[in-house]
């Protein structure tokens, strides 16, 4: 993978495509007049990392898309929060002010995000990710993406992102020392519709869940332990999991209450 920025970055994209570069032990290479087909085709994995003034993209193959951070449809959720609606994720996890959670497969962090915000100031939100080049890109967008509304920017920027193996991260926590554990893995059953999700899948991990994860999950929480994925899914069962409904929709949460 390379690592570069726009043609006439600021000295600020040059920091942190540098900082970045050092991170994911992945050459930087100046833009100049290089247009990103071509330094695709200079990397020999086909893979780019672009620093730009607002975000960060990431390329890879042949494809002219690029992946990179957005709230997309948790910006609308939260945003129904504060109108004072409900969210299906916050009501079955029994998520509060002051919560402790733990997202084990952070993805782009959506979720991290509707429950870094329902838990408010006073509670944590620390999301794992272990794949290094989607974990920095989501970090990267979580500390610098701006909204029009102050107090969802703040609920961004109180998220912890950590790479590491979700199953190992849960080894070294006391019992009962958070309140939420919450699994999102790649659907083993894909909404094939979901065409904002085929970028990631490349990038993503696509591990099935294991059962030894989930019992550390229990082990740690002190609430619940959430599990999203198909309503068609045979996870829910396979896994321990009560399967709830989310009315029309294609997805569906599985609980295990603590």
């Amino acid at each position: 993978m390379i690592v570069t920025t726009t043609a006439k970055p600021s000295q600020r994209a040059l920091e942190q495509a540098g900082r970045l570069s050092s991170e994911l032990a992945s050459p930087f290479k100046a833009r100049g007049n290089l247009t990103v087909a071509k330094l695709l085709s200079l990397s020999g994995d086909k893979k780019l990392l672009v620093v730009t003034e607002e975000e960060v993209r990431y390329y890879e193959g042949q494809s002219d898309t690029p992946l990179y951070f957005h709230p997309s449809m948790a910006f609308v959720r939260v945003k129904r929060m504060r109108r004072g609606e409900t969210d299906p994720l916050i009501q079955l996890s029994g998520c509060e002010s002051g919560d402790q959670i733990i997202d084990c497969t952070a993805g782009l962090a959506s979720d991290s995000l509707v429950f870094s915000y329902a838990s408010g100031p006073s509670g944590k939100v620390t999301a794992i990710e272990s794949e290094p080049v989607l974990c920095a890109l989501v970090r990267e967008g979580l500390a610098g993406y701006e909204t029009s509304l102050p107090d969802v920017d703040a609920a961004m920027r109180r998220i912890a992102m950590t790479c590491m193996n979700h199953l190992e991260y849960l080894k070294g926590l006391a019992d009962n020392s958070v309140d939420i554990v919450y699994f999102d893995p790649m659907f083993r059953k894909p909404i094939n519709e979901s065409s904002s999700m085929e970028p990631l899948r490349s990038i993503a991990n696509m591990n099935a869940l294991s059962s030894e994860a989930i019992e550390q999950a229990k082990r740690v929480a002190r609430k619940t332990v959430v599990l999203k994925e198909h309503q068609a899914s045979e996870e829910f069962a396979r896994l321990g999991f009560e399967r709830k409904h989310v009315n029309t929709s294609k997805i569906a949460y599985g609980v295990i209450k603590l």
